[in-house]
């Protein structure tokens, strides 16, 4: 068994490996946001419907909500791009430079938002998008 599934990731396209840490990285933002949050707004208002939208007041919850929302801001780009570029059968050359970019952007993003380090985390949006720009190029041409 073990053999088959180590066969079976081998022949994956890398793209697709990355799609699937992508997932990893998603629940770890989500589960930093949840855990921060919860103690911040308080039991009773986490199990509420929270119409009006309470937001969190501690900085580091604030900080990973946004960071939370941020990631999603180009989430289903990536998503969209990955399974674009594996069902056209372009995976390789820049659509996966372009998604290694974006994927270790994000990885190091969050990190640096929950710190506050301005202009890095600015640096490493900006290098998202660049990686999603190459991931577009090569799918289109």
């Amino acid at each position: 068994m073990e053999t088959q599934t180590a066969e079976v990731i081998g022949a994956m396209p890398t793209e697709l490996v990355l799609l699937g840490w992508s997932v990893v990285l998603a629940l770890v933002l989500l589960m930093v946001h949840v855990i921060t949050a919860t103690p911040d707004l308080g039991l009773d208002t986490a199990v509420k419907p929270r119409d009006g939208y309470p937001r969190p007041t501690g900085i580091f919850a604030g900080r990973a909500h946004r960071a939370w929302l941020n990631f999603m801001e180009t989430y289903a780009l990536f998503v969209a791009l990955t399974l674009g570029l594996v069902a056209s059968g372009q995976t390789g050359g820049v659509g996966l430079w372009g998604a290694q970019i974006w994927f270790w952007a994000r990885i190091l993003h969050a990190p640096v938002y929950y710190l506050g380090i301005a202009w890095v985390r600015t640096l490493l949006f900006v290098g998202s998008l660049i990686g999603l720009i190459l991931m577009v190029f090569d799918l289109l041409t």
